[in-house]
């Protein structure tokens, strides 16, 4: 699950930084450690990292600057990890665009368990809301290519799907026959206006056999809408 998510630790005690990094591997992560603090935001760029361990107390200038000129560039999770525990301390990296506060000393097994709970909601949750689309209650499975309304479900040929993502990613515009054929077969050479017709008519049956009605509209001489 995590050898695709690349981690970058800014910690300047060198024997923690190395025992993250052995801890953080085990777990399938690639750890790179930055070493030269006044240039971390050269390492972030080269790095390109999923998430961000940052201490407070770095030489140079201290965690919370650098948060702020991460987060000018990158909504990166970033992590503080810190022997630092007031209060005050917690707002204020907070404040500065932290997702999280860890205080050392850690214990591992916490550490992790709170680096894949940002993984999961940054981006393997992210993952599944973006592979539906939800409108008036009729969802298409960007997936599977099914339509759910409901307690019912029905299977889309390719150009029935193609049809009704491109109507429902536009919902609230009118969009017109021709451009519809263009985005969905790129070539209307291959397609003339009883094809469009033959699987629009198809299209609106299924979504009448799950109990949907005049789901897309025909507006006259312009084209087809999703109101």
């Amino acid at each position: 699950m995590t050898n695709k998510y690349n981690l970058l630790i800014i910690e300047d005690d060198k024997d923690l930084a190395d025992a993250m990094r052995k801890l953080l591997d085990k777990w399938g992560y690639h750890i790179a450690i930055c070493e030269d603090f006044e240039y971390i935001m050269k390492c972030f760029n080269e790095v390109e990292p999923h998430i961000v361990l940052l201490d407070i107390n770095i030489p140079a200038f201290d965690g919370f600057y650098w948060c702020k000129k991460i987060r000018e560039v990158s909504k990166v999770p970033i992590v503080f990890v810190t022997s630092r525990d007031s209060n005050m301390d917690i707002v204020m990296a907070m404040n500065s665009g932290g997702d999280d506060y860890i205080q050392k000393p850690f214990d591992s097994h916490v550490l992790v368990a709170k680096l894949q709970a940002i993984i999961r909601r940054t981006y393997e949750y992210q993952t599944v809301e973006t592979s539906l689309i939800e409108y008036n209650q009729v969802i298409l499975n960007l997936n599977d290519t099914k339509l759910y309304f409901g307690e019912k479900n029905v299977e889309l040929t390719k150009n029935e799907f193609r049809i009704l993502k491109t109507m429902m990613e536009n919902n609230g515009k009118v969009v017109s026959r021709d451009s519809l054929m263009k985005q969905l077969w790129d070539d209307d050479l291959y397609v003339n206006e009883n094809t469009l017709t033959v699987n629009m008519n198809r299209l609106r049956k299924k979504l009448e056999e799950l109990g949907v009605y005049d789901f897309i509209q025909t507006k006259k001489g312009m084209g087809y809408l999703v109101p």
